[in-house]
């Protein structure tokens, strides 16, 4: 399909010089899971130990979205987060979860006073916080829109209103059966 993955991966494909038709059966790109996206970037940070494939990529995730994002020009913001205690006994989870960033390759936490966080937030009231810098937002349209013109001009195809029926390889190629969304006509 035609969404963040779905693009994404033609994209790739098509700049490795690789053939690449991506069906997806809705009338524009992005409209299934990807159109509910929270377009939040996540820093890294909450992922445990037991996980460190996901937070590792998560982590590089997030530098190689805004650096996509600042190359294409789509629309992005380190908007910072900061994590509140309203307690010692929350202080001390704060501590605890800088330090799990920093396992996770999360570098840029940084924690605060009451006072300094009420600086960034004067209506916030806490005992403490932590300062994500690397948290942001994204728009994820933007996005889809880039991925989709980077893999255009690298030769790939968008088939919109194309439902898959089946496939067939034969060694040389694969035959794709694909209806229209309406499930009307078929092309092989």
């Amino acid at each position: 399909g035609a969404g963040v993955v779905g693009l994404a991966v033609t994209r790739a494909l098509a700049k490795a010089g690789k053939d690449v038709i991506c069906l997806d059966g809705e009338g524009i790109i992005g409209s299934g899971t990807s159109s509910r996206n929270s377009e939040v970037v996540h820093a890294g940070i909450y992922y445990p130990e037991s996980t460190p494939n996901k937070a590792a990529m998560c982590v590089k995730g997030k530098h190689m979205l805004y650096d996509f994002c600042e190359a294409a020009g789509v629309n992005h913001k380190r908007i910072t987060k900061l994590i509140v205690a309203t307690s010692p006994a929350q202080e001390e989870q704060l501590v605890k979860l800088q330090q799990q960033g920093a396992k996770n390759g999360v570098l840029d936490l940084r924690m605060l006073t009451a006072v300094e966080a009420q600086t960034i937030e004067p209506h916030v009231r806490c005992t403490a916080a932590m300062l994500s810098p690397s948290t942001g937002v994204v728009d994820s349209h933007g996005f889809m829109v880039a991925l989709q013109g980077d893999a255009e001009a690298a030769g790939a195809t968008v088939a919109l209103f194309s439902r898959l029926l089946r496939s067939a390889s034969d060694g040389v190629g694969t035959r794709l059966v694909v209806a229209d969304a309406a499930g009307g006509e078929e092309v092989e």
